[in-house]
């Protein structure tokens, strides 16, 4: 089924709560075993496109099961939420391996890319994946895109040769900027960034040489720079999203206290943001460190962006009910307002297309495991809707 391209979606009214995914999900085990294979040349390139167009199609009809408002292709087609915008040309003498980026609870670590070259320019766009998504299916799109911050530790604060830092922050910025713009054009109603370092970067980790509290101030920076670069109605329909990572079901920075990110994450001009809590030891406590920035900024009649806390744990294949899901947004709304209110996934439920799931079992099991976490958050936010009405009449 094809659908015509949308505009940036507005917020729904009328005591309705919004709810979108993250990003990313699962890929099945036969597209990670395809990938592998082509990799080393025992699959041809057709027949990879193929086992991925195949995986993007299962995904959307799922999604669409599921009940959900707005749907993605949960990111079939990349190998990692991080690296896109580097094609697949970008293992050809313009990028190495880089410094560490996080090492994760479990003891297993993840690197960032290193630009060997200047200048740097995007060879992939997240676009890409919304003009393919968007020819199989009329709901509303959300597509999520590399952050500038994460893509600024490509290269160190000396430059790169001829290559100057400013030159790079530079070309990283009007390259953020273009693959939002374009995934309006292409028919996203939503754009997210995904912006997993925010909380990393407070973490006092000397593994993660680029880490540090200096660093989160330079990130904000970044995202304003790119914010700045779309028009009203584009910005209006851009979120950023923070979580302490999910990778083989492990994270990188959940013992960051959220009272340290918060205020600072919301100095980001963004039109909402998206906010893992129900992996979180207290989550209404994260409802009220967000509702108390809230009211200080409508306090000074800042804009005040919608903010959608995470309902469901996609580290975790322990399913969480409809119910479960209604009460922690009735609780949240003790904080934040419930016209400024939404749900989320905590996070990605799978960032890296190789993503063994170990406490899940399997890769299948894990997506099964998604789109059943989904539904329940469709369904109780529904619920949580219609008692924050009711008790509001």
């Amino acid at each position: 089924m094809s659908g015509e391209p949308s505009r940036p979606a507005s917020w729904p009214v009328g005591g309705v709560l919004p709810t979108e995914p993250v990003g990313s999900l699962p890929r099945p085990a036969g597209l990670q075993r395809a990938v592998l294979d082509a990799e080393i040349g025992q699959l041809p390139a057709a027949e990879l496109r193929a086992e991925q167009d195949r995986a993007v199609r299962d995904t959307l009809a799922r999604f669409e099961a599921t009940g959900s408002p707005i749907i993605s292709d949960g990111e079939q087609r990349r190998q990692s939420f991080a690296s896109y915008p580097l094609g697949a040309g970008g293992a050809e003498g313009d990028v190495r391996e880089g410094p560490v980026f996080a090492v994760f609870a479990d003891g297993h670590h993840r690197v960032i890319p290193s630009l060997a070259r200047g200048p740097f320019r995007y060879r992939a766009w997240a676009a890409d994946d919304v003009t393919a998504a968007r020819e199989l299916t009329a709901l509303p799109l959300k597509q999520a895109v590399i952050s500038p911050s994460m893509l600024s530790l490509m290269v160190p604060e000396a430059g790169l040769g001829g290559y100057s830092r400013a030159e790079f922050l530079d070309d990283v910025v009007a390259g953020c900027a273009e693959d939002i713009r374009r995934c309006f054009a292409a028919g996203a109603s939503r754009v997210s960034i995904d912006f997993t370092e925010g909380r990393l970067a407070l973490r006092r980790d000397l593994r993660a040489p680029w880490a540090g509290p200096d660093a989160l101030g330079g990130f904000i920076e970044l995202f304003n720079r790119v914010l700045a670069e779309l028009a009203p109605e584009e910005r209006a329909a851009v979120g950023v999203h923070t979580c302490p990572g999910n990778d083989n079901d492990s994270v990188h920075s959940a013992d960051v206290d959220y009272a340290e990110l918060i205020p600072e994450l919301l100095q980001i001009e963004a039109g909402y943001f998206l906010v893992q809590a129900a992996s979180e030891p207290e989550p209404d406590r994260v409802a009220r460190l967000v509702g108390a920035q809230l009211r200080r900024r409508a306090a000074s009649d800042a804009p005040t962006p919608r903010v959608l806390v995470g309902v469901t744990n996609p580290t975790s294949p322990k399913l969480e009910t409809a119910e479960q899901v209604r009460d922690q947004l009735v609780r949240a709304a003790r904080f934040i307002p419930p016209e400024l209110l939404g749900s989320t996934d905590d996070c990605g439920f799978s960032p890296y297309l190789i993503d063994e799931k170990p406490r899940h079992g399997s890769p299948d099991f894990a997506r099964d495991v998604a789109f059943a976490k989904i539904a329940a958050r469709v369904r109780g936010t529904a619920l949580a809707a219609a008692e924050l009405s009711g008790a509001a009449a």
